[in-house]
């Protein structure tokens, strides 16, 4: 079993050095395409494992594909990131380009690979990956609803002074700061409704607190959070390789479903060793259903830019 990611960032680095603790891989390649960062990286990993106890190995290779061959699964992170004051959405023109020629060279050596995109923005990047590809629709999918609703619970969990382990809370939409939607009436503190223990005013303060966590940290730190996306890439590979059919909000390809269709946008799906294996129906409220709908045009309006710029 071999695991590649692609990007050795912060992000990337992270999600590789969750992936390597959770011993679910034989070896996991780390590629970037600045020379000894990725293999600095891999190496510093490497001298952790006497102290925490795992046995994969990590390897850091600078540009060579080569190296990824065989890789069942495949993390993208490439691109730059955001600074404060960037939306996702500006990223569009360099991450495009990069992702493209990403999937185009993990597939020269790992046809069967199922790929889990990271790139901001997001969406539009999981679509490009999509139609550039010619993959099955099963074997791309978008990391960022994973992330979203992990930061949904976080600040549920603060508000109620719970453990997000014992909440139940998603993010559907696109994963961008105006078009993503914490589902707060669907919300549940171990099959309890979290409504229930909180005002309107607190539940919509939750709601919009999340809607900005990126940008709030990114504020905050100076450039894109790393260690909340690692840990949700490295949880979604998880239940890949290890075929857990765990319940994950991510970004698929929609042919109907909830209302849309020729679109990659958040909703619920189980995820397993088919990569994403079945789209989860939610009873939508009539208002939550136009927030998607509005989540989806504005995902499409970043989609028809990839054919304005001869991207797609």
């Amino acid at each position: 079993m071999k695991i590649t990611v692609i990007g050795a960032g912060a992000v990337g680095a992270t999600t590789a050095d969750n992936l390597v603790r959770k011993n679910i891989a034989e070896e996991i390649v780390l590629l970037d395409i600045k020379e000894g960062v990725a293999e600095g990286k891999a190496q510093d990993m490497m001298q952790t494992a006497a102290l925490l106890g795992f046995d994969a190995k990590v390897t850091g290779v600078t540009n060579d594909y080569s190296r990824t061959a065989g890789s069942a699964v495949a993390v993208i992170t490439s691109g730059i990131p955001r600074k404060p004051g960037m939306t996702r959405e500006e990223l569009i023109g360099t991450n495009a380009g990069i992702v493209k020629s990403v999937v185009e060279n993990l597939l020269k050596h790992s046809p069967e690979v199922i790929i889990l995109i990271v790139s901001n923005p997001m969406d539009t990047m999981t679509y490009l990956a999509l139609k550039s590809s010619g993959l099955p629709k099963n074997r791309i999918i978008g990391m960022g609803g994973a992330l979203d609703s992990a930061r949904f619970k976080y600040q549920i969990s603060t508000k109620l002074n719970a453990s997000a382990n014992d909440l139940n809370a998603v993010v559907i939409g696109g994963h961008g700061d105006t078009t993503m939607i914490p589902l707060i009436q669907h919300a549940t503190w171990n099959s309890v409704p979290v409504r229930d223990f909180l005002t309107e005013e607190e539940q919509q303060e939750i709601v919009q607190k999340t809607m900005v966590g990126g940008a709030t940290l990114t504020a905050l730190i100076g450039t894109s959070a790393w260690y909340a996306p690692g840990a949700a890439a490295a949880a979604m590979v998880e239940s890949i390789v290890r075929d857990q059919n765990r319940l994950f909000t991510a970004s698929v390809y929609l042919e109907g479903e909830y209302g849309q269709s020729d679109i990659n946008i958040g909703v619920p799906v189980i995820i397993n060793r088919n990569g994403w294996d079945r789209i989860v129906p939610l009873q939508l409220s009539e208002k939550e259903q136009a927030l998607f709908s509005a989540s989806a045009d504005a995902v499409r309006t970043m989609n028809n830019v990839l054919k304005e710029q001869g991207i797609l």
